[in-house]
């Protein structure tokens, strides 16, 4: 049998759900412990660590959903295994900031291979951002910057989490994250803005940049205020912790 060291939580108020995945997935190496409802799925991530979360949406209680919207930002990555398998309910779990979402009934072998995609991701992320309050611009074509815990590959324009879990941004929002990226610490007026987003020959229009920058810090969650700054008449400034020039 395969050993590993990844601690699994699973969250589930089906005992037999509960039982028959905590004994597939011990099979292949894994710890796994598992709770009922969310006030005991928050209590375990106050008193222990964990490599990932497996949970359900239809619970009693505070449901999944809520949950996950909530704490995701503080908690490993969240993996969704919920009978409402909906496209409309996939997107609104991954919105609400999981990382994969499997609807019921399920093959175990497939939850076990997006068990093992999930933590290698983890994994790479957790080597590539050994300091997560510094930003750094690494060598080579593809630039990548880390905030925060945050993770920009400039030139693949992809953005990670703290979580690990990939945030989608649009063209404009990517845009625009990465001439703050680029730019930490320096105080960027809106027509900077606007020329380094759009071009010298875009029309100048206030209301506009900051209607993107309010999009940007939603996509950013409770860190967005944090790293964009507002100067009062002025314009903007990327305040990543720890920047190096």
């Amino acid at each position: 049998m395969a050993q590993t060291t990844a601690k699994l939580l699973l969250v589930d108020d089906d005992q037999s759900i509960r039982e028959a995945v905590s004994d597939y997935l011990a099979m292949h190496g894994y710890y796994v412990d598992a709770v009922p409802n969310v006030v005991s799925f928050e209590a375990k991530l106050v008193n222990d660590n964990w490599d990932l979360v497996i949970l359900d949406l239809m619970m009693p209680g505070e449901d999944g959903l809520s949950a996950c919207r909530r704490l995701s930002e503080k908690c490993p990555p969240i993996l969704i295994l919920s009978a409402m398998g909906d496209v409309i309910d996939r997107v609104a779990g991954l919105e609400a900031g999981a990382c994969d979402y499997l609807p019921k009934p399920f093959e175990p072998r497939e939850l076990l291979a997006r068990i093992r995609a999930l933590l290698r991701l983890g994994q790479r992320h957790a080597l590539k951002n050994n300091d997560a309050t510094q930003t750094t611009i690494s060598a080579g074509s593809n630039s990548e910057y880390a905030f925060m815990g945050w993770r920009l590959l400039a030139e693949d324009r992809v953005l990670y989490n703290p979580s690990g879990c990939e945030v989608t941004l649009t063209h404009n929002e990517m845009t625009l994250l990465l001439v703050f990226a680029a730019r930490p610490g320096r105080l960027l007026n809106r027509d900077m803005l606007m020329n380094l987003t759009h071009g010298t020959e875009a029309e100048a229009f206030d209301r506009s940049i900051d209607l993107a920058v309010s999009r940007l810090r939603g996509k950013l969650g409770k860190d967005g205020p944090e790293l964009i700054e507002t100067i009062r008449g002025t314009g903007y400034r990327f305040r990543s912790k720890g920047a190096r020039p």
